[in-house]
């Protein structure tokens, strides 16, 4: 890695570059790999270790959590394909926890090789943009640095939103803490329904934990397909996962044996050893200075910026979380390309932020593209719908996974059949890996007669995808 570290070579010294990028999560180190990769002298300014949230407190060591729970619930089936054993089975997370800061590592090193292959200048160390797109550097070594660039992109990220009496320590955790555990926490309840709180439920119950979700709205995964939703809540239930929503959380008094008892609800408690707090994230530009620039930051902390991506400051983008737009890596990549091919004059176009893919990584997973049935209705579009469960699937019933279905809105057209598929929603055994089908059709605005008849392999999980949207032809040779 190229981080320049020497007080007495940068103490006060102004360098200039192409771009410099603030942060060095998933918008602002593609963006900084990207635009070197076009020809872009680059500096890349970080604060802490490259990869961002998402890398390191994040997407990554969640999904490696997920994966231990997932092959500690092969263990607990073994025995129905015939694996037979004796004694408990017993989870030493502390190996877990190993296992996932080898992954996280490894992946850090390899962006910082990336950097250093590509020629990105890496600045460790906090910056601050004020007028003219002048950077400062406070390192992280208790050095300074100047730096200028043509263009200045914004990518601070973001960090867990907190609630009102429950700061965090002790047993009270965000995300962030929560990812640091050495064990797993018998009883644990989680403040938040949403797709990070489902994620981190699935994942503690199915190691064995003792799990309740409090919920303010009238439904976990709150905008999800009413239909998905539904195999979701059903699936918790079945792993004993205590659903309390309408309820708001009071507060929590400390037991003095390393738990607490959270209140909530009507005068309703439960005591549990860790209380994970995941209310959502709020943008993070409480350090990147900005006197004397014309960026604004909105009532609830984002930067303001158009369709591409630009500031009210010329020159001056933001990306990522620190902008009002999904909070999913894969949003800020895209928004990386779109600024540094904007910047290039190569004339993009911006991002259909109601096409992106979602994905939800809870047991069972969840993905989707496009609106779903409620939303294309509401949207004014009369709509043809087709909904095939995984239980027929063969597939699914070789790997064990039964659970879930896959749903596709269409457009009815005007003679009745289906049309323009709009939306493509999927719950189920691996469908994060299964949607990149389905987001095809629905960016590239393909009908049903355009993908019907398109193969999938078989036996394979996907082949639930092709057989539901042949069945909106009105001809269908399964189910």
């Amino acid at each position: 890695m190229t981080t320049r570290e020497s007080a007495l070579r940068w103490s006060g010294v102004s360098d200039h570059f192409d771009l410099v990028v603030i942060g060095g999560g998933p918008g602002g180190y593609s963006a900084a790999l990207y635009g070197a990769s076009a020809g872009l002298n680059v500096a890349l300014v970080e604060k802490d270790a490259l990869g961002g949230t998402c890398l390191n407190r994040g997407c990554i060591p969640a999904k490696a959590f997920l994966e231990t729970a997932a092959v500690k619930r092969h263990v607990d089936h073994a025995a129905d394909f015939g694996i037979e054993g004796s004694g408990d089975v017993t989870v030493n997370f502390a190996r877990t926890q190993q296992r996932k800061q080898g992954i996280v590592d490894g992946l850090v090193k390899g962006i910082a090789a990336m950097c250093k292959g590509r020629k990105v200048e890496v600045f460790n160390g906090v910056g601050a943009l004020s007028a003219g797109r002048t950077v400062s550097v406070s390192m992280a070594d208790g050095s300074a640095a100047t730096i200028t660039g043509d263009t200045v992109l914004l990518a601070a990220g973001s960090v867990p939103r907190l609630i009102p009496g429950f700061e965090r320590g002790g047993p009270i955790m965000t995300s962030d803490e929560v990812l640091d555990l050495d064990r797993v926490p018998p009883r644990v309840v989680v403040i938040g329904g949403g797709a990070i709180g489902c994620e981190f439920a699935s994942t503690f119950a199915d190691l064995g934990s003792e799990v309740t979700i409090l919920e303010g709205l009238p439904k976990i995964l709150p905008g999800l397909d009413a239909d998905l939703a539904k195999v979701v809540e059903k699936s918790f239930k079945k792993k004993k996962i205590a659903i309390r929503t309408g309820v708001m959380v009071k507060g929590h008094t400390l037991n003095g044996s390393g738990g607490t008892t959270v209140s909530f609800g009507e005068g309703e408690s439960v005591e549990v050893d860790a209380v994970v707090v995941s209310v959502g994230r709020r943008p993070f530009a409480d350090q990147l200075g900005l006197q004397g620039t014309a960026v604004v930051v909105d009532e609830r902390g984002f930067v303001v910026v158009d369709e591409y991506c630009q500031t009210g400051e010329a020159g001056v983008y933001a990306v990522g979380d620190l902008i009002a737009t999904p909070q999913l890596a894969h949003v800020a990549y895209a928004e990386a390309i779109l600024v540094i091919k904007h910047l290039l004059g190569e004339s993009p176009m911006p991002v259909m932020y109601d096409r992106v893919p979602w994905a939800i990584y809870c047991h069972p997973e969840v993905a989707w593209a496009g609106p779903d049935e409620e939303q294309a209705r509401a949207a004014g579009h009369d709509v043809v719908v087709a909904k095939h469960p995984f239980k027929f699937n063969s597939r699914a019933q070789i790997v064990g996974e039964t659970e879930g279905l896959v749903k596709v809105i269409a457009k009815r057209n005007a003679d009745g059949t289906a049309g323009q598929v709009l939306g493509v929603h999927m719950v189920g055994p691996w469908v994060t890996e299964q949607l990149s089908g389905g987001y095809l059709a629905v960016n590239w605005e393909a009908t049903v007669e355009d993908i019907a008849e398109f193969l999938q392999p078989h036996p394979s999980l996907s082949e639930l995808f092709g057989e539901t949207v042949m069945s909106l032809t009105g001809r269908n040779f399964n189910g």
